[in-house]
């Protein structure tokens, strides 16, 4: 790759322009979409500069303290939330909202009520903030039923009618990945121009991984076939290579690796969390959403993961999500444990 050339290159696909490329292949078209992802990316660009002054913050008495106009600083995973939710609300195109940080989901006065249903994490990974490692936000839109009163049951729907899903991950570079589902796609933020360029288009997750990503911590309380499975990527039984464990604990940065490299991650359940521990609306699905609009799979242990409707705004599910040929040698193992019983 020529980086002086690519430098000075004057051609630049912004997300902006990226997204009124793909309105207009679809002539009925009004814009509302386009609107309403505008507002997540200028949330985006927000929260990541908030997490690049983090560390500052800190070192300059603003997290979690009071300034001297006497209000208090909020930590960043509240701010970041307040964020995406005015930055939603004010869009005029959205209904419901839920969030990981609100207990309740949030429904939108009907002067600025539109037909869209937003599920997000504000702040994913958040722990992490003070070592330095990648976070992300990540976020999966639902489109309301026409013409109709929205309720709680047009969020708790399966993953599999969401009309687009993504992450933005603020790591060494601040990386936007979106599926509208047809196929995926990465944009970088350049902070010269505070555009997201495209740099990753047509996102496509090699068929099988040499890496697996799991919270070995927990091996104790796992069931058998995810013993078995992590055995098998230690000692194979086949003569190939053992595949190397890479595990940050923060998921944006997980499964952003597991989509360019390949690979699994799983995140079971076991006996301490027997739902698992990842929450369904705003991380399993919009990233198994991704996963399979990149060539991957998604698995929960009991079936496709973007078939599972929930019953609750933050229900739990155990995930497997990766390359096809990985996530295929998990659920042969959990088939084969079911006929067991």
């Amino acid at each position: 790759m020529d980086h002086e050339a690519d430098a000075y290159r004057t051609d630049l696909m912004t997300m902006t322009r990226f997204v009124l490329n793909e309105q207009s292949k679809h002539p009925e078209s009004r814009g509302d979409f386009t609107i309403l992802l505008s507002h997540i990316v200028l949330g985006c660009k927000f929260v990541c500069s908030a997490v690049n002054k983090a560390g500052l913050a800190k070192l300059i008495g603003l997290a979690g303290e009071t300034n001297v106009q006497g209000e208090e600083q909020k930590k960043l995973d509240v701010l970041s939330n307040e964020v995406f939710v005015k930055a939603l609300v004010s869009s005029g195109r959205t209904c419901i909202l839920v969030s990981e940080e609100d207990e309740e989901a949030i429904f939108v006065e009907s002067s600025k009520h539109g037909k869209y249903c937003v599920v997000f994490d504000p702040l994913d990974g958040s722990s992490n903030i003070d070592c330095g490692v990648s976070i992300g936000t990540i976020f999966g839109i639902y489109v309301l039923n026409d013409g109709k009163e929205a309720t709680l049951d047009d969020v708790l729907q399966p993953g599999k009618n969401m009309l687009a899903a993504g992450y933005c991950m603020y790591g060494s570079s601040c990386m936007f990945v979106l599926t509208t589902g047809s196929g995926v796609h990465g944009f970088t933020l350049d902070p010269s121009l505070g555009e997201f360029i495209l740099t990753h288009p047509d996102i496509k997750i090699p068929k099988k991984g040499k890496i697996y990503s799991v919270n070995e911590g927990n091996a104790k309380n796992w069931d058998a076939p995810t013993a078995k499975y992590v055995e098998k990527c230690k000692f194979p039984t086949d003569g190939s290579s053992p595949k190397s464990l890479r595990y940050v604990g923060s998921m944006v940065a997980d499964v952003h690796r597991t989509l360019l490299y390949g690979g699994i991650f799983l995140y079971p359940a076991d006996k301490k969390s027997p739902n698992g521990k990842l929450r369904v609306l705003y991380e399993v699905f919009p990233m198994s959403f991704l996963l399979e609009q990149a060539g991957g799979q998604a698995f929960t242990g009991k079936e496709r993961a973007l078939d599972l409707v929930p019953k609750k705004i933050h229900e739990r599910s155990p995930i497997f999500l990766g390359s096809y040929d990985d996530v295929e040698e998990i659920k042969a193992l959990y088939a084969a444990e079911e006929k067991k019983e």
